[in-house]
């Protein structure tokens, strides 16, 4: 009917123009509803299941919803200190690890980056994969610290329930746990401790090596000498931000203080030690 319409119009009208706009948009219409349903003609033979069915595939719900590369190393993580240390063991600390590693997730989509979930490596560790391009010195220490931080809250929980219980797998598991969070944050390679470290200046450094240093001496701990030396090696880089960092500092201190405070409740023993 438009295009008989279009016939007894001026060409160059406001009429003519709006006809050949809406012919044109409603024959794309039809053409994307045609793929569409060629697209989905599998779907049909569902019957009343269909539109869920295309509802799953265009969102990819389903891959999303079972991050299997996720729920496959996870399984294999806890199956691995499963047999070697018992249930109990295998169990608590892969959700320790998890709870870590969820600390620099949770911290990383706040800030709307993107961020793949979780990979584990049994005999390794886990690590979380996210686009730290373009990305300030400062976002990423307090993401890198983030996880030792979840670490802290964990350990902190296993603690609370070796008070309550008596069970000593929970402070096996809170001191183990701790001691490993420390040497997360010693400044180094590609640990946690080295992406903090990066936002500090020369003064911030200092201060956080002697502090490790007063750390070790106050909870009779070596493991801290090591973070002490780490960032007394930083000290001399030549990566010192323009401006200082002190709540990435206090920020810091306090998570080394309390994993201090976690550890010296019971020397990390590994279950059969």
């Amino acid at each position: 009917m438009w295009l008989k319409a279009l016939e007894l119009l001026p060409p160059d009208s406001t009429q003519a123009q709006w006809v050949r706009a809406n012919t044109k948009r409603l024959n794309e219409l039809a053409l994307s509803g045609a793929a569409a349903d060629d697209r989905h003609a599998w779907a049909k033979k569902l019957g009343p299941l269909a539109p869920l069915a295309i509802l799953l595939a265009k969102g990819k719900f389903l891959v999303s919803l079972l991050k299997l590369k996720f729920l496959l190393s996870l399984g294999t993580f806890v199956a691995f200190y499963w047999a070697l240390y018992g249930m109990k063991f295998g169990v608590g600390f892969a959700v320790l690890i998890l709870v870590h590693e969820m600390g620099h997730f949770v911290a990383i989509k706040r800030r709307g980056l993107p961020a793949d979930m979780p990979v584990f490596l049994p005999g390794l560790g886990a690590y979380v994969r996210w686009a730290a391009l373009g990305v300030s010195a400062q976002t990423r220490a307090f993401v890198g610290l983030a996880g030792p931080l979840a670490g802290c809250i964990g350990a902190a929980v296993c603690a609370f329930l070796w008070i309550e219980t008596g069970d000593a797998i929970w402070i096996g598991l809170a001191s183990l746990s701790a001691l490993l969070n420390v040497l997360n944050l010693i400044p180094v390679w590609v640990l946690d401790g080295a992406q903090a470290v990066a936002a500090l200046n020369k003064t911030e450094r200092i201060v956080l090596s002697a502090t490790a240093v007063l750390l070790a001496a106050l909870f009779a701990q070596p493991v801290f000498l090591l973070v002490a030396a780490g960032a007394g090696y930083r000290v001399f880089s030549k990566d010192m931000p323009a401006a200082p960092s002190h709540a990435v500092t206090a920020y810091y201190l306090v998570v080394l203080a309390a994993l201090g405070c976690i550890i010296k409740l019971a020397p990390p023993v590994l279950p059969g030690r």
